[in-house]
């Protein structure tokens, strides 16, 4: 069996094992055009239960989940955020970010000999993607190779290297170490399993099947993820535009997408109104790990934004620290900057008056900020200081105050 792979600009397709079309734009595997509605998902565990609309089944034997994350309502963060928000908790993956959806997929297919010749997986990542490819990759014994940036701090090397990948610091331009080993990784017997490759896409649709089927058979107004490769929004625009040809949801709801402000892509291609995302000059944000400064499916988000009748917004620094703030202190979830920047979107898009008081928005939190020291600092140093004979006077103010 083979995997169809499809443009979803051009409409040209390939049964090769490629990620990118002739004309440039990426490739995803063929869309699903039914039969499927909800009572058609199974009982496997997580994102499997969506197995008529996937391409590949689990595996026997895997035993790290992937999918089935909570979605959150009713919380503090309405207050925020200005109107109704369900918070979709993607930190709660084995490896802490929704990555583990196409890493599952990834090394399913792989698994089960649908890639090719092929016995083994690799990606491109300093950080939450290569986690995750070599965990799901240990978990079901296939070899897996790691690239990541020469300059990547010791701690999250350790991090990665739990799992017992092959790992290779490389010096050079990211993007054309992307490029290259999602092109020659097949000719030596590897798949790359790179953040917007169809496969990966495949699973990481799956974070809006489980949106949709929670609100079933209503849908949310808009849909709010971080963007930056276009992997992760790309998955989503898949999921709505099958869910719909299969007449499983009524109507399509708006997807929004957000970046940080010094690196927005495709935020200033949509406030443009280009037709296409070009390459911009980074600067420093604390959500470093949305940073694209050239997103390979950056044009294919941007083109999701506009289908839905969502868009694509930039948050500052600011405005990313506060919603982290709002998140931990109103409903005790701890998320990565780049998580936060959905939340952050979905308040600056209700002062804009783009959506309403009374939406009901999806607000996707990507990644758990329980892996990282957080970026404002200071807790340490600004914690009081006692000794055991002064525990009892703290208690006796501490509970004062709250009083």
């Amino acid at each position: 069996m083979s995997l169809r792979r499809v443009c979803y600009d051009c409409g040209s397709h390939t049964t090769a094992p490629v990620a990118r079309c002739q004309c440039g734009e990426p490739l995803w595997l063929d869309i699903h055009d039914g039969p499927f509605d909800w009572d058609d998902t199974t009982d496997d565990p997580g994102m499997w239960r969506y197995s008529p609309l996937l391409p590949v089944e689990r595996p026997d034997g895997l035993a790290t989940a992937a999918g089935g994350t909570p979605l959150v309502s009713g919380t503090r963060v309405d207050a925020f955020a200005g109107t109704n928000v369900h918070l979709k908790l993607e930190g709660e993956h084995p490896t802490g970010s929704f990555k583990d959806r196409g890493s599952a997929l990834g090394v399913a297919a792989v698994d089960a000999g649908l890639v090719g010749d092929v016995a083994a997986v690799g990606t491109v990542s300093h950080g939450n993607m290569a986690m995750s490819t070599a965990a799901f990759a240990a978990a079901t014994d296939i070899p897996c190779a790691v690239f990541v940036p020469d300059d990547i701090p010791p701690e999250r090397l350790d991090v990665i290297a739990q799992f017992d990948p092959s790992v290779v610091t490389v010096a050079g331009d990211y993007g054309r170490l992307y490029d290259l080993t999602v092109r020659r990784g097949p000719d030596h017997g590897i798949v790359f399993l790179n953040s917007d490759v169809p496969l990966r896409v495949a699973g990481q649709k799956t974070t809006t099947l489980e949106i949709c089927e929670a609100f079933a058979p209503e849908v949310p107004d808009a849909l709010v993820m971080p963007v930056s490769s276009g992997g992760h929004a790309s998955g989503a625009w898949k999921a709505l535009r099958e869910l719909d040809a299969c007449g499983a949801i009524a109507e399509v709801p708006e997807l929004y997408f957000v970046q940080a402000s010094a690196c927005a892509p495709i935020a200033e291609a949509y406030q443009s109104g280009a037709d296409a995302v070009t390459r911009v000059d980074a600067g420093e944000t604390i959500a470093y790990s949305i940073a694209n400064a050239d997103p390979p499916s950056g044009t294919r988000a941007l083109r999701a934004a506009r289908d839905t009748g969502g868009g694509v917004v930039a948050v500052d620094d600011d405005a990313i620290l506060n919603a982290r703030r709002a998140l931990a202190v109103e409903a005790g979830i701890s998320v990565e900057p780049a998580s936060a920047t959905a939340l952050a979107g979905t308040k600056q898009l209700v002062e804009r008056g783009v959506l309403d008081a009374t939406a009901d928005v999806a607000v996707v939190l990507t990644g758990t900020g329980l892996k990282e020291a957080t970026p404002s600092g200071g807790a340490t140093e600004s914690a009081p200081h006692v000794d055991l004979d002064g525990v009892d006077a703290f208690l006796t103010a501490f509970g004062g105050a709250g009083e």
